[in-house]
């Protein structure tokens, strides 16, 4: 596993659960939520990676409510693209699945079966299946990244049709896994976000952001941009790119978001 990531590891994982995603789509009815999170431990001991139980957690929740949002946050299912076109063709509205780190750190902070250039490809490859889709990754820093290879990360998730990418403060869970290298401050996660702005991303950034934080008006302000960008202006508020979790004020997101573990 991840040197970094505290979740309980299994051998012997237990089968899935055959009526999670009803039971899911069922609880997210209830809550009454317009954007949902999915997110999903990897399941190597399966033959499809725990693809076809996602996406049919996805369909069950569209089947419900065809207007909520949802976002996958998958692992890269050992870089099969033919199970990154099936979790697409599901109906999910955001693809994310997270690079971690920049590419000199990759075999010391990911698991040796995932890499950098296995991620670029299946983040480029839900953009071929489906381009109107929106893209997302995330980056620990404090790990020991320079300056320069954030930079070339970002750069390479650009040519690859990333939309959206989130900056967060690496926290070592245990005395077991790795060390922090060193604390940003709250100004460099704000000038990382500028900087990912400057590049046509939308950010997240700061020491306590994580993946899905605010990542439904993250979503909304891309089909903003979008809408824009195409002429259709007109009945669309600007959107803020860049938004901070070190104490700046985050626009109200006009609507709920929940998340939801498979």
């Amino acid at each position: 596993g991840c040197p970094f990531c505290a979740a309980p590891k299994s051998r012997t994982p237990p089968p899935l659960d055959v009526e999670e995603p009803t039971k899911i789509a069922q609880a997210v009815e209830q809550w009454d939520v317009d954007y949902i999170v999915l997110t999903m431990v990897d399941r190597d001991d399966l033959a499809d990676q725990g693809c076809s139980h996602v996406s049919e957690t996805v369909r069950n929740l569209k089947a419900r409510n065809p207007n909520l949002r949802v976002e996958t946050l998958v692992g890269d299912f050992q870089g099969r693209l033919d199970l990154v076109e099936q979790l697409v063709q599901s109906g999910m509205d955001v693809y994310a699945h997270n690079i971690e780190t920049v590419n000199r750190l990759q075999r010391v902070v990911r698991d040796r079966r995932a890499g950098y250039k296995q991620t670029l490809s299946v983040l480029r490859h839900a953009k071929v299946v489906k381009p109107e889709i929106v893209t997302k990754t995330s980056l620990m820093l404090g790990l020991g990244e320079t300056g320069e290879e954030i930079e070339e990360t970002l750069r390479d998730l650009k040519e690859n049709g990333v939309d959206i990418v989130t900056f967060g403060q690496y926290l070592q869970p245990t005395r077991r896994h790795m060390k922090v290298d060193r604390y940003l401050t709250p100004d460099e996660f704000n000038e990382w976000g500028r900087v990912a702005e400057s590049m046509g991303f939308h950010s997240a950034s700061g020491p306590l952001v994580r993946s899905s934080y605010k990542a439904g008006d993250l979503f909304k302000a891309r089909l903003a941009k979008r809408a824009a960008a195409a002429g259709d202006s007109a009945n669309t508020k600007k959107p803020v790119d860049v938004w901070a979790a070190s104490g700046s004020p985050l626009p109200p997101s006009g609507g709920t978001q929940a998340e939801a573990s498979v």
